[in-house]
């Protein structure tokens, strides 16, 4: 029998879960109000990370470890994709799940069918999110993934059958090697699925089982209502929730989400490398399974100070430890001399109370006595003298497991910022009689001395991409870059090296004309300010040879700045030119109206109908250019001004803000910016004929869709469609924003649907909307775009807005019959 001290411990544990419901939350919350998630009570102490919606969110750390062993619910972590599916009381009971593939006997259970016919069982398990810790990867470096703090894991009492009972109910083939699970949460990409291997859920050590308990209560609607899987030891990507099939393959499961997240890529792969070539996502051996060795320090708290004229001659450092795949953590050690030596601490492993208990707990037997593996997290601690912290200047902490797995001293940067682990470092400053303690990072702030060091130290250089290639060892003059320099053959410079940009006429997303624009000329700045790591990957494919140094003089004596108040077209595509700001207006909170005055007042911009101008700013906080492509929202015939409309972007707590944004933002009044242009591989010619890359079409119809202030391209060739009478084109025109005050030029948009709503429609739809906001909610989505925006013949999508918007929008209007020819991005 379990001993009295065990059984007594986990009958209180019992009663403070059963206490917690009772005060759990049932108020939606306002941030919540307007958006897909409006049915979900949540507590408001989570820290949201990834805006109001999609629900991304970590509770407090203090706040989490000092839940103790098992955590509440209203404080558990959330990774959601998309929004929470809707299930209601009364549809619970026939909530479906199907067992298909291979396997000899299909079925599809229902919910009252998984809790009647197998045993259920009632186990420990701690979640974690392969991007805990992973604000500390972005300091460094940004990955692709938001910033999770050292609190995206939590523990809870898991009630449900084994996965391996309703499996073998299947009776799974031969040649069935994996299990691939399917939630309800449908999202752009489809829904959410991902695969574990078939050995695993049939492993009873292993411990995978499908829940629908939690702490006691059933599954809320974040964590999977009302069934999930849980697959213990592995990251909490692969516990699906709101579970729906389980699919017995011969291979990995190839859902989006499985083989485009939850994988670490080799440190040297680039977002944009692994952007151009699908074979980085594809090879299984970067997918990530078990956790790997982890450890947080939570005491001292970030931003915790201690009085060494009031404090004891001790302080106890402790935290948390966790190991991945069943293994147990076997010391967590601390060192107060930079790695030096370490000192070993204290670890308390709460899980093995259940190891003890014999009996029941939530309708579930706990079966723990004969299992070895560790599928939760421990807490350690140590005792230090105060004079000890106060002669160092950092707390590290490492943990290892029983397969003798480290945390490694220095970070392993990759594309997706996952499974950061290295030594978990609290910073020790003093100032006067107080020692002040610093944590790596915050989530929900900007601080931590991660962030401290990263602004007052000199970074070091990047590593220089090579342009060149190796081969080539020829030498250009002057006199044959000159001869090379027409809009047929462009040759022009960067850095010293000649380029040919024939190849690339067609393919360029600014158009050819960004590339005949620079023959003959240095555009060294301009290029290097402007294209990424992955275009200057591509330049060895292009380069010819080096410029010699006297030629290369005496280019670089050429100005590239003009000014000639006689030109009747401000626009220059050879060179720069300057505009002076002369008003600014406040749209919003955060959107601008800049007026800058050509170099005279007869003066038109010269920006044909859907293209772009390049603006050079000086950042002043670096000295270097800043140069960024917009479309003016000024009418083309607009003569001695221009309107620019910008959304600025200011600093958060994850992000440093948009450098040319809010560089605009601080312009004084008089202040004059570099322009440049057009680019653009669009064009709109009036009376429903575009021009692509040179080649014409003829179109009825357009679908534009857009988002915030990516309306300014839109708006430029709905606004010449509707002040011609005659052109016959029709726009439907599907607006998305977060506020109401967000909408842009909607008193022009308004009018054109008054003047002729048989030629223009126009829909708005808002994530925040008010109460009082009677449009379209939510985001731009496939029932929207199968609403408004089914494929026709003579017709064309145009889409602007934010990179998340751009990228569903592409993938469900190909799903839904688009062809990639008929879309253009602006």
């Amino acid at each position: 029998m379990a001993s009295i001290t065990t059984q007594t411990l986990i009958e209180h544990e019992t009663i403070r879960l059963k206490n917690a419901h009772i005060t759990s939350p049932v108020e939606i919350l306002d941030v919540d109000k307007g958006t897909p998630d409006e049915h979900v009570p949540r507590d408001p102490r989570l820290i949201r990370l990834t805006g109001v919606h999609p629900f991304n969110v970590e509770p407090p750390l203090t706040a989490l470890y000092n839940e103790g062993f098992l955590t509440s619910p209203e404080l558990f972590y959330v990774r959601n994709h998309g929004p929470v599916p809707q299930v209601r009381d009364e549809d619970i009971p026939d909530w479906e799940i199907s067992i298909e593939g291979l396997v000899e006997k299909p079925l599809v259970l229902t919910f009252r069918e998984v809790l009647q016919k197998y045993d259920q069982i009632t186990a420990p398990i701690t979640l974690v999110c392969a991007g805990n810790r992973r604000k500390e990867q972005n300091i460094v470096r940004k990955s692709k993934g938001f910033s999770w703090g050292a609190a995206g894991l939590s523990t809870a009492l898991f009630t449900g059958p084994m996965m391996a009972d309703i499996l073998r109910s299947a009776k799974p083939l031969r040649r069935a090697k994996y299990v691939c699970m399917e939630g309800a949460d449908k999202l752009p990409n489809g829904f959410y699925g991902t695969s574990v291997k078939l050995n695993w859920a049939m492993d009873p050590n292993r411990g995978i089982m499908l829940a629908h308990k939690m702490n006691g209560e059933d599954l809320r609607p974040d964590h999977g209502r009302p069934l999930r899987a849980v697959v213990p030891g592995q990251i909490g990507g692969r516990s699906v929730k709101w579970l729906k099939k389980l699919v017995l393959t011969d291979a990995p499961s190839n859902n989006w989400y499985h083989i485009n997240d939850n994988r670490v890529l080799p440190t040297m792969v680039t977002p944009e490398m692994s952007a151009l070539d699908s074979k980085w996502w594809t090879d299984d051996r970067y997918a990530i399974y078990e956790l790997n060795v982890n450890a947080v320090a939570v005491y001292p708290q970030h931003e915790e100070e201690i009085d060494l004229a009031t404090t004891g001659p001790t302080y106890t450092v402790k935290g948390y430890a966790y190991a991945g795949g069943g293994r147990t953590i076997t010391k967590v050690e601390i060192s107060l001399d930079s790695g030096k030596s370490w000192r070993l601490s204290e670890v308390e492993y709460a899980e093995d109370k259940y190891r003890d208990f014999e009996g029941d707990l939530f309708g579930g037997k706990v079966d723990m006595w004969w299992r070895e593996a560790s599928f939760c997290w421990c807490f350690w601690s140590l005792e230090v003298s105060v004079a000890n912290l106060e002669a160092s200047n950092a707390i590290i902490v490492r943990a290892v497991d029983e397969a003798l797995s480290a945390m490694p001293r220095d970070m392993y940067w990759s594309v997706l910022g996952m499974m950061n682990n290295p030594w978990f470092r609290v910073a020790i400053t003093k100032e006067g009689t107080k020692l002040k303690f610093e944590h790596p990072t915050h989530p929900a702030k900007a601080g931590g001395w991660m962030e401290r060091i990263k602004n007052t130290v000199e970074p070091e250089p990047a590593n220089e991409i090579n342009m060149k290639k190796e081969e080539v060892n020829r030498v250009i003059d002057f006199q044959e870059l000159r001869e090379n320099s027409s809009s047929e053959k462009p040759w022009f410079v960067v850095n010293g090296e000649v380029y040919d940009g024939t190849g690339f006429l067609e393919g360029h997303p600014g158009g050819a004309i960004s590339i005949t624009s620079s023959a003959g000329l240095d555009v060294s700045e301009d290029f290097l300010a402007i294209h990424s790591e992955t275009a200057k990957a591509m330049m060895p494919d292009y380069h010819i040879g080096t410029l010699d140094k006297a030629s290369l003089e005496a280019l670089k004596g050429n100005s590239t700045t003009i000014s000639d108040e006689s030109r009747e077209i401000f626009l220059q595509s050879r060179a720069w030119t300057k505009a002076t700001l002369t008003e600014k207006k406040d749209v919003s909170w955060d959107t601008r109206l800049f007026v800058f005055d050509l170099e005279h007042t007869k003066q038109t911009l010269g920006l044909p109908i859907g293209q772009h101008l390049m603006i050079k700013v000086q950042d002043p906080s670096h000295n270097k250019a800043v140069i960024r492509s917009y479309t003016p929202i000024s009418d083309t015939n607009l003569k001695g001004k221009m309107e620019l409309l910008v959304k600025v972007y200011f600093p958060t707590a994850t992000t440093l803000g948009g450098e040319m944004t809010m560089g605009l933002d601080k312009l004084p009044l008089g202040s004059q910016i570099d322009c440049k242009g057009p680019t653009g591989r669009f064009e709109y010619l009036g009376k429903g004929q575009v021009s692509i890359s040179g080649k014409k079409r003829q179109l009825r119809s357009f679908k534009m869709i857009c988002g915030g202030t990516g309306i300014t391209p839109i708006f430029q060739v709905l606004r010449a469609v509707m002040q011609d009478m005659q052109d016959p084109t029709t726009c439907v025109v599907l607006d998305g924003n977060r506020l109401e005050e967000d909408i842009l030029c909607r008193s022009d948009l308004d009018a054109y649907v008054e003047t002729d709503g048989r030629k223009c429609t126009v829909v708005h739809t808002l994530t925040k909307g008010s109460d009082t906001w009677t449009g379209r909610r939510g985001r731009i989505s496939e029932e929207l775009l199968a609403e408004y925006a089914a494929p026709e013949e003579h017709s064309m999508v145009l889409i602007c807005g934010p990179v998340s918007m751009e990228n569903s929008a592409r993938d469900i209007l190909v799903a839904q019959g688009w062809a990639k020819s008929d879309l253009h991005f602006f």
